[in-house]
């Protein structure tokens, strides 16, 4: 199995960074699985049906989720019913949504699970406990596991994958939205990064019109963020599995700018 997982896609100019680029990664892994971080995809801040299900038509078969999750409140009219969205599975009981699922790869099954940090974030249950919890109940039946840990402390992300090595396929970090280079599969066999990226305006401040991030900490007056418009950068992993054992072979990092789209 291959897994493709592209980093937080931000507002219109991620979503047309990923229109762009996803023919040219469905002819170099053909048989992959696609699946992306849309928390960002609704201006910055959320999701809503309609972007969902743009990004479902460009060849993407599962969304993961984070902190925005319900910025846009039409979410909660949808997210009960996409069995394809996953929202971090440690907000408290009776959340809305789904923290993990199971989709079909041809003969194959592979469960995602999306987890939220606590450190600078808000302090939801605690993500290393859920996450034991759900792979107590359906690791047994599911040999290919995923985990998008969604957190902003570098220590805490690699707590998890340390935490997790050996018990699932991979464990890649989202939300930081700059792409780090410590892509490796770890001794007992879990691919890992701390962050994979993000697809959205490559001259902003993580994807945020960078003037009004200047004058914030310039002056620590309150600002309106927007996110920034202009050129692209997509940022992404791809992972190969061992079909034999649902450990990784290997983890490699994506990376592409407008200018230079088609430059290996």
């Amino acid at each position: 199995m291959k897994i493709v997982f592209i980093g937080d896609i931000v507002g219109s100019v991620g979503r047309k960074a990923l229109k762009n680029i996803m023919p040219r990664l469905k002819q170099l892994h053909p048989h992959a699985v696609f699946i992306a971080n849309g928390e960002n995809a609704a201006a910055g801040k959320g999701i809503t049906a309609a972007i969902a299900k743009e990004i479902y038509e460009m060849g993407i078969q599962a969304i993961t989720m984070g902190n925005h999750t319900w910025d846009q409140k039409e979410i909660f009219d949808f997210i009960d019913r996409d069995d394809k969205m996953v929202r971090p599975a440690n907000f408290p009981p009776g959340t809305p949504g789904r923290g993990h699922t199971v989709i079909k790869v041809k003969d194959q099954e592979l469960l995602i699970i999306n987890l939220q940090g606590r450190t600078f974030l808000p302090p939801i249950d605690c993500p290393f406990r859920k996450v034991d919890e759900i792979l107590e109940g359906d690791k047994k039946k599911h040999k290919f596991v995923f985990v998008d840990f969604h957190a902003e402390a570098t220590s805490e992300k690699i707590a998890m994958g340390w935490h997790l090595d050996g018990k699932v396929s991979a464990v890649v970090g989202t939300h930081t939205h700059v792409q780090t280079n410590d892509n490796r599969v770890l001794p007992q066999g879990t691919a890992y990064v701390t962050d994979v990226g993000m697809v959205g305006p490559r001259d902003g401040i993580l994807g945020v019109e960078r003037n009004a991030v200047l004058q914030k900490f310039k002056t620590q007056l309150p600002v309106r963020f927007i996110t920034d418009e202009g050129k692209w950068h997509f940022h992404a992993v791809v992972i190969e599995l061992n079909d034999q054992t649902g450990l990784a072979k290997s983890i490699n990092l994506i990376r592409y700018d407008e200018d230079q789209v088609f430059m290996d």
